[in-house]
């Protein structure tokens, strides 16, 4: 939503909160096989959540339903599906499953959600918190050798760093592409290249943002960078610099991309159909860049120089 009197850009953050954890404390205790993650590759915030709950293997206890790229005021759909219907949930629309826990839901439908299977309810759609619960609440599910995303001894640390990154960078690029003022917009935009900047700072002498391994924190800067130069920079105006003009910080998406369970997990062709579809405040015609040429994500990095362990003491996830 956008405010009127300022022209900035405000998310609607009115989530269900409900939680899934491992007592079960809400209501809904974790179970393999009860839970469907709902989600569309095409989205940043889904985008984590598929990233995750692959590293930590949870694919045969949490089924995941995509659907498409694109959505209508009401509702992300399952048009990807045969009949355009989710198999395991049976509908067309994710809104359905909104309003079968909360009648008359007139909040944001937002992916990634998790629908309990069996009441065809969602439970939450707390993106910040799914993540974290996929690493501390279904740890009994994780595979063997499933890295540590969120260890104990570093939660400070990357809870002060996310909320820098989704204050100027996750959100950042939104609140530039979004604004409807001037001065709104070239506030965030000098947010978002101060707060770029100040990460390429960090990431000069270091792999990865917060210890030797990949954590939540870098999940949650790789799925806005993973979109930079192929829409942020051009759609939303982010434009003092591509991510690929930007040494420290494209060396280390790069790093991302070609480690199992990030790269894997983008499909540029439906992130551009959403953007350049979806917003057609932004872009009226609907026409879909053919570029940028995204092979220049499989080149060289150079970051393994610097040290670091990817998945710590634990291993790579298999094949998709």
């Amino acid at each position: 939503m956008v405010g009127m009197s300022s022209g900035e850009y405000t998310r609607d953050q009115h989530y269900l909160t409900t939680r899934i954890t491992a007592d079960g404390r809400d209501g809904y205790p974790v179970e393999p096989g009860r839970y469907r993650l709902v989600v569309s590759r095409a989205c940043p915030w889904a985008n984590r959540a598929i990233i995750v709950r692959r590293l930590l293997g949870l694919e045969d206890v949490l089924s995941m339903g995509v659907a498409g790229p694109t959505h209508d005021e009401r509702s992300w759909t399952f048009d990807l599906d045969p009949g355009g219907r989710d198999p395991v949930l049976g509908i067309e629309r994710l809104q359905e499953a909104f309003l079968r826990r909360v009648p008359g839901y007139d909040k944001g439908v937002t992916v990634p959600a998790i629908v309990d299977v069996g009441s065809g309810e969602v439970v939450t759609n707390d993106f910040a918190q799914i993540t974290i619960d996929l690493s501390v609440e279904w740890r009994a599910f994780h595979r063997p050798g499933a890295p540590q995303l969120y260890p104990a001894a570093l939660r400070a640390e990357i809870d002060e760093v996310n909320a820098a990154v989704f204050r100027d960078v996750n959100n950042g690029v939104y609140r530039a592409g979004f604004a409807t003022s001037q001065e709104a917009y070239e506030k965030a935009y000098h947010q978002l290249f101060d707060r770029l900047d100040q990460l390429s700072t960090r990431l000069e002498g270091q792999r990865y943002l917060v210890g030797d391994t990949i954590t939540e924190a870098d999940v949650r800067l790789f799925t806005t960078l993973a979109r930079f130069d192929a829409v942020y920079h051009g759609h939303f105006k982010c434009n003092r610099s591509k991510l690929s003009e930007m040494p420290v910080l494209w060396a280390y998406a790069r790093d991302l991309f070609q480690t199992p369970g990030f790269g894997d997990t983008i499909d540029f062709g439906q992130i551009k159909e959403h953007y350049y579809v979806v917003h057609r405040d932004i872009n009226p015609t609907g026409v879909v860049p053919a570029g940028p040429d995204v092979t220049n994500w499989l080149t060289p990095h150079g970051r393994e120089a610097l040290g670091g362990r990817p998945f710590g003491d634990g291993t790579p996830p298999g094949p998709v």
